[in-house]
């Protein structure tokens, strides 16, 4: 009988071996080599174990100026030719452990337990705890390094290179790992799926209870539903919130008080008026506000936190936050605004103001705008038609809100000099 021939095997693509062009320089590069947690984990598993911080700075400088070639990965190995001082390059490869088949079922069952984990990967993404759960990063002592040269430190610059260079590829696609540990890319997907498609499979077979029904005759009979109970009603004045204590690492006291009280306040009188008192003003109106509400006047020892912290998040300064206070608590928000616009009044109170001035012995005001100054007095014109006063050190331009707002330039004035 004639022997029957045996078949050929099909060849398939090698999904166990892949070579990555040399990745462009990237000199200079701060801070972690990698951009990704995992990228990173790969490199602190060499720097951890480095017998040389010379040779690891030495290692990234050439990494990042294109000394690696083309790198080559196989399933617990991974080489390159590697640039050095000499013209012919050093064969240089890091040696890691690859997973046994009881390593990969776990990491495998891990994966198709959860679709996040399978969408994860196929996004470029490694999560954490699929990492984790069959040690698929290295650890301290994990990676062996080996070069041609005759440098032999532990490891040498070139194969620092290459292990950074090779934290730039599981960057990129953090099936490379898998690859290390002993399998491809496509043969992982094709084991998640196979686990994938039986696990579904099983959910669908197991009978789930039939779920509750309401017949169409009774989900449609009328029902007389009971009145709803009256709202309560609104109390005459905003709560008090509670003592906030001072704990270590726990946020200011002080800032926590002032937030509740702020937020009691205005929510009732949104509750009693249907308006919110402070929807349409701006975040820096509404800082000054609030500093200007609080007690005590100045930068005093109770308010210089608050004062330096609502300035720093608007790019302020607390003297430049004390400032726009004093103008609030003169004028309100009209206030603010002649603090920080000025404006051209049209003709008419503002032009017999310097008349007006001059009958009451104030003879030496000069004009600009809505203002009218001396060296150390100014009476500006707001918006309003109210006449604001300032104070400054003479000849220093260093204006601050003072007296009470007038219609009449010389009452503002009056008010000003406390006469």
């Amino acid at each position: 009988m004639t022997p029957t021939p045996r078949r050929a095997p099909v060849p398939r693509h090698d999904d166990r071996r892949r070579t990555f062009p040399a990745l462009p320089p990237r000199p200079g590069a701060a801070g972690d080599f990698a951009t990704t947690w995992w990228g990173n984990a790969w490199v602190e598993s060499m720097e951890d174990t480095a017998l040389d911080a010379a040779r690891l700075q030495r290692g990234r400088a050439y990494a990042g100026s294109g000394h690696v070639d083309a790198i080559t990965v196989t399933p617990g190995r991974v080489m390159a030719y590697v640039h050095g001082s000499r013209p012919r390059p050093y064969r240089t490869e890091i040696r890691l452990r690859t997973l046994d088949d009881t390593g990969w079922e776990d990491l495998l069952d891990a994966a198709a337990a959860r679709p996040d984990h399978i969408a994860a990967l196929l996004d470029k993404d490694m999560p954490h705890t699929l990492a984790a759960s069959a040690d698929l990063l290295p650890t301290g002592g994990d990676l062996t390094p080996d070069c041609s040269c005759p440098d032999d430190g532990y490891p040498c610059k070139h194969a620092a290179a290459l292990c950074y260079q090779t934290a730039r590829l599981l960057d990129e696609d953090p099936f490379v790992l898998f690859l290390m540990r002993g399998r491809g890319e496509h043969e992982v997907l094709a084991d998640l799926t196979r686990r994938n498609a039986t696990r579904s499979a099983a959910e669908r077979t197991t009978a789930a209870p039939p779920m509750p029904t309401v017949e169409a005759r009774l989900a449609l009979t009328p029902r007389t539903r009971p009145m709803l109970p009256p709202p309560f009603p609104v109390p005459a004045q905003p709560g008090r919130p509670p003592v906030y204590p001072q704990t270590p690492g726990a946020p200011d006291p002080l800032a926590l008080d002032l937030l509740a009280t702020e937020a009691a306040a205005r929510a009732h009188t949104f509750l009693t008026t249907g308006l919110d008192p402070i929807g349409a003003l701006t975040p820096w109106q509404d800082a000054v506000r609030l500093a200007a509400a609080h007690p005590g006047s100045g930068l005093t020892a109770s308010t210089r936190a608050l004062y330096r912290d609502l300035a720093t998040a608007l790019d302020r300064t607390p003297t430049d936050l004390a400032r726009a206070v004093a103008a609030w608590r003169q004028g309100g928000l009209a206030g603010l605004a002649v603090l920080e616009e000025p404006w051209d009044p049209p003709a008419g109170p503002f032009d017999r103001a310097r008349p007006a001035l001059a009958a009451a012995d104030f003879p030496h005001f000069r004009p600009w705008r809505n203002r009218l100054s001396t060296s150390s007095l100014q009476l500006r014109f707001g918006r309003d038609a109210l006449w604001y006063g300032y104070e400054s050190d003479r000849d220093r331009e260093d204006w601050w809100p003072r007296g009470t707002p007038d219609t009449d330039p010389v009452g503002a004035l009056t008010a000003l000099l406390g006469r």
